[in-house]
């Protein structure tokens, strides 16, 4: 079993802000953002009790897709590395990876380094990708990016975990008698959570992941989608618990004065919290946060608030 968050409370984590600048979620003080307001985020995260701060991949954005995702995109790898030295304690999930792009080795290679710098801090976030000129520009077939991706989740699963000479032999991809060192502190392996919400990838985070990352559920969807992902399971005979996490609606604790939008969620810490405790009686063991802001002292001052009064009301 693979199980890292913490029982008997719904877990919170956050992506970060500045790594990805999507125009459907990235706030104005982004843009002139970079590493110093990164690392005073993820140190906020570690001080309020955040599960994992997270960081996403894209490798090249084409003209026609950059006014609405912009070309700003940190590489996960090189990014929660560099936090990794500025924080001890809280979880670096690459959310999502899309390890399809790479080799299995040269991937298991990266993320078995993060885990070790970090301590054995890594969350293995992957998905299949969206992009289809990304895929032409490296060369990996886009129609075929599922059936890539499930490969290179088991091929990940065997190089990443306790054998310093791991063995795989798939269609795509095998290998043996090559050893890779250091090795991930984590054991048997770093966890391995699938994104996605389509059918096709609930499948694959029922019967490969150990969580389950979705993209865009929104509340009234996620039972359905839940009953069907532990259905598979237990159809595939897999015993072990899957940590199942959802993407919360943006917050604002407390009284914005400003507008943060229809969809936000705010007011009182109380409020706040039987909201997101509805989550937790639905099965989901996570949320993703993101809060309103309109500089970085706002967005950590709001992490601090959440972590001192909304989550001590989100243990069971």
């Amino acid at each position: 079993m693979v199980q890292v968050l913490p029982q008997g409370r719904l877990a919170y984590g956050m992506q970060l802000p500045v790594q990805s600048q999507s125009t459907l979620y990235a706030e104005g003080w982004e843009a002139a953002a970079g590493p110093a307001e990164l690392v005073e985020v993820a140190r906020a995260a570690e001080r309020s009790g955040f599960a994992y701060i997270a960081c996403c991949e894209h490798v090249a954005i084409p003209r026609r897709l950059a006014g609405a995702m912009s070309t700003v995109w940190y590489d996960p790898v090189a990014t929660l590395a560099h936090l990794a030295a500025v924080t001890e304690r809280v979880r670096l999930l690459s959310h999502v990876a899309v390890v399809g792009f790479k080799h299995p080795l040269i991937s298991a290679k990266q993320y078995a380094t993060l885990d070790r710098l970090s301590g054995g801090r890594l969350i293995l976030g992957v998905g299949a990708g969206h992009v289809q000129e990304e895929f032409a520009a490296l060369g990996v077939e886009f129609e075929r990016r599922g059936a890539v991706l499930d490969e290179t989740i088991d091929a990940l699963k065997a190089a990443l975990g306790p054998e310093e000479f791991p063995e795989f032999k798939g269609e795509r991809f095998g290998f043996s008698g090559l050893g890779q060192a250091p090795r991930p502190v984590q054991t048997p392996r770093p966890p391995v959570w699938v994104g996605g919400s389509s059918p096709a990838a609930v499948r694959r985070a029922a019967v490969r992941g150990d969580g389950w990352l979705p993209q865009g559920d929104r509340r009234e969807q996620l039972p359905a989608q839940i009953a069907k992902l532990r259905r598979l399971r237990e159809e595939a005979g897999i015993e072990e618990p899957v940590e199942i996490g959802t993407i919360a609606e943006p917050l604002y604790v407390g009284e914005p004065g400003w507008a943060v939008g229809r969809r936000t969620l705010s007011g009182a810490p109380e409020r706040i919290a039987a909201s997101l405790r509805e989550y937790r009686a639905m099965g989901v063991g996570q949320i993703q946060v993101r809060f309103r802001s309109r500089s970085v002292t706002e967005l950590t001052d709001q992490m601090a608030v959440f972590g001192e009064e909304v989550a001590v009301h989100l243990r069971d």
